[in-house]
C-alpha cells in the first residue's frame, strides 16, 4: 500500500481544455462506499482497475491507496455489482509547472461539477495555481466520488 496526498478544487470555467495535454473517458462504480474503506471499479479508456482506499487523515489530504489492473471485460462485469449511481467522467491531464492536475468533467447525475486533483509529495508542498482553479474542497466529504455516487450533484439543488 501506499500514501496518496492529493488536494482538490473546484474549476471556475473550462479555459484548462485548452492547454490540456490528454484526456481519458471513465466509468467507475464502488463495490463498497464506506469512508474508512472505499473499494473502486474504473475503466478508464480500455484499461480496467480495482483500487482500495482507507480513511481520509484530519486534513483530508492523505490517506492509503491500493490500486491494481485487472481485466477490462472484468471490471465491466463489476461495475454490474456496484452501489447505486455509476459515475461518468472526461479527465484533462493539464501541466502547470512541475506538477499534473487531473481535471475531472462529471457527466449523469452529476453533471455539471468539475473538480481538479492535484498529488503532492507532502501536504506542505506549494504549486502553480492557475487561473482556472477556484475554492479548495480538499477533505469535504461531498466531493469524494464516493458520495456523488450515493448523493449525486444534481440533487444538491
Amino acid at each position: 500500500m501506499s500514501l496518496e496526498i492529493e488536494r482538490k478544487f473546484l474549476v471556475k470555467n473550462d479555459a484548462f481544455k485548452k492547454v490540456s495535454f490528454q484526456q481519458k473517458i471513465i466509468k467507475q462504480g464502488y463495490l463498497n462506499s464506506d469512508k474508512n474503506r472505499t473499494v473502486r471499479i474504473r475503466i478508464s479508456d480500455h484499461q480496467g482497475f480495482i483500487t482500495v482506499k482507507g480513511v481520509s487523515n484530519a486534513s483530508g489530504a492523505t490517506r492509503f491507496e491500493w490500486e491494481k489492473e485487472i481485466d477490462v471485460t472484468e471490471a465491466t462485469e463489476m461495475l454490474s455489482l456496484c452501489e447505486t449511481t455509476i459515475i461518468d467522467k472526461n479527465r484533462f491531464m493539464v501541466e502547470s509547472g512541475k506538477h499534473i492536475f487531473e481535471i475531472d468533467e462529471f457527466y449523469g447525475d452529476n453533471q455539471g461539477l468539475i473538480i481538479a486533483e492535484i498529488e503532492l509529495n507532502s501536504e506542505n508542498e506549494t504549486f502553480e495555481k492557475p487561473t482556472w482553479l477556484g475554492e479548495e474542497v480538499t477533505g469535504n466529504a461531498k466531493y469524494y466520488n464516493s458520495y456523488l455516487s450515493k448523493f449525486p450533484f444534481s440533487t444538491w439543488r
